[in-house]
């Protein structure tokens, strides 16, 4: 049975205010917890767990002596779930930013540019996981990376993809020496860029695009042809098609 307070104080984790203030975020559910204690990026400080949940995986990930372990009722977990649905186990883990520079020598690395819905930014890192890019370098205007929806949508490759937030037009200045390509409506067909070895791709916002200043900095524009009548493809949908051409 887990308190008043203790319940309150899981609840507070849904919004950012607090997740910034107690410097921890939420994950739920089997794939997503399990991913991220297997990884170990994140020190999970709790696990709320329902019907014997952790008798049914032999194969735990070794847990953190520091993680407190809770066995809770159905009607416990739905009153902590961000989810509509909650999934046998919610964690709480400690957020972990990266500080220091990302090296984009030598690999293909997303630049997000004002990506403001969490399930779209969380189907990205997904998607970057899927083709192996360790790194992704978002606006500061992005949505956080600990939104609970974000993090579901990530099905726990939040814990292999390293995001960082900083400015992008000073990140790729920083950068001149890397080959950037800008994912407009009316640049190179992606197919004929062939195999990318190094680069830095940009995606931007869902409804407005990349803004005028970063594309001024990019060397290249790539677009994935248009066939039909749709105005824009997602930015979620965009990014795998591209590095589905590329890699």
């Amino acid at each position: 049975m887990i308190s008043k307070t203790h319940t309150k104080d899981i609840k507070e984790l849904h919004h950012k205010k607090f997740r910034d203030e107690y410097g921890l975020f939420i994950a739920e559910g089997p794939k997503v917890v399990l991913d991220l204690l297997e990884e170990g990026k994140f020190l999970c400080k709790e696990l709320f767990t329902v019907n014997n949940w952790l008798d049914d995986y032999s194969g735990l990930p070794a847990i953190d002596a520091e993680t407190t372990i809770y066995q809770i009722q159905d009607f416990e977990l739905e009153k902590i779930s961000a989810l509509a649905t909650p999934n046998k186990v919610l964690g709480v883990f400690k957020k972990q930013e990266i500080i220091g520079s990302v090296e984009p020598d030598g690999k293909i690395t997303l630049l997000l540019e004002t990506i403001q819905d969490p399930g779209n930014l969380g189907t990205i890192i997904r998607t970057a996981d899927w083709f192996g890019i360790k790194n992704i370098i978002c606006s500061e205007d992005c949505v956080e990376m600990y939104n609970p929806k974000l993090v579901q949508g990530t099905m726990g490759s939040l814990g292999r993809v390293n995001i960082k937030y900083t400015a992008l037009a000073s990140f790729m200045s920083e950068h001149k020496h890397i080959k950037t390509y800008a994912c407009t409506l009316r640049g190179q067909p992606v197919a004929e860029l062939g195999r990318v070895i190094e680069g830095m791709i940009i995606i931007g916002n869902e409804s407005r695009g990349i803004s005028g200043n970063l594309l001024k900095l990019a060397d290249n524009q790539v677009t994935v042809p248009k066939k039909g009548k749709a105005e824009s493809l997602n930015a979620a949908v965009a990014t795998g098609i591209i590095l589905s051409r590329v890699i």
